[in-house]
């Protein structure tokens, strides 16, 4: 079984979360993608609009009907600050698996601070840590001791982000084709954004 944590705030989940899920689960061969809400994301708490129950209902309608991709309630169950390297060895230890059949995907722009995270020396060991390209990544911003141990994804660039869609919400401009019809309808019946 090979399977890659897909974690982050999802508020919402957008069209750019899935595409690059299914791409990304196509291209490495993964049994699974595990999308895993973060309770309280220790680098984007400012972000978060949303309740963590709307957050996680809005992902698994998101998701509904793709036999790859799962959800975890892990970090919200676990509550406090989300800490990656913690979720890791709980999801390691929930579904017997080693360091070969977990991976770990992150964005580009997030390997700048990557080493200010909690024990990032232990992530690379604990699991294969995959990085999907984001527009103006520069390498030689990231030190030798991260970059020496992770892959890049070869997979397409899509550019969509929560903020913006939350901004277009607000402003009242359309989000369609950005997340799915069924996560709008949930974000217009719960009157998210406004």
């Amino acid at each position: 079984m090979k399977k890659c944590i897909f974690g982050g705030t999802f508020d919402p989940p957008h069209i750019g979360h899935l595409l690059i899920a299914q791409t990304i689960c196509e291209a490495e061969s993964f049994d699974k993608i595990i999308f895993i809400p973060a309770y309280k994301n220790p680098h984007k708490s400012k972000d978060i609009t949303s309740s963590v129950d709307e957050r996680l209902k809005m992902l698994q309608i998101a998701i509904a009907g793709n036999p790859n991709f799962e959800e975890s309630d892990i970090e919200i169950k676990r509550g406090g600050i989300s800490y990656s390297i913690d979720t890791i060895r709980l999801i390691k230890k929930e579904q017997n698996l080693d360091r070969d059949e977990l991976y770990f995907l992150i964005g580009s722009d997030i390997l700048d601070h990557f080493s200010k995270w909690r024990e990032p020396e232990k992530i690379l060991e604990e699991c294969h840590v995959i990085v999907a390209l984001r527009p103006g990544f520069n390498p030689s911003s990231v030190p030798n001791w991260i970059l020496s141990k992770i892959q890049f994804a070869n997979i397409p660039r899509f550019e969509l982000s929560a903020t913006e869609i939350r901004k277009r919400w607000r402003e009242n401009k359309t989000i369609r084709y950005m997340v799915t019809q069924p996560v709008w309808e949930f974000i217009n019946a719960h009157k998210l954004y406004l």
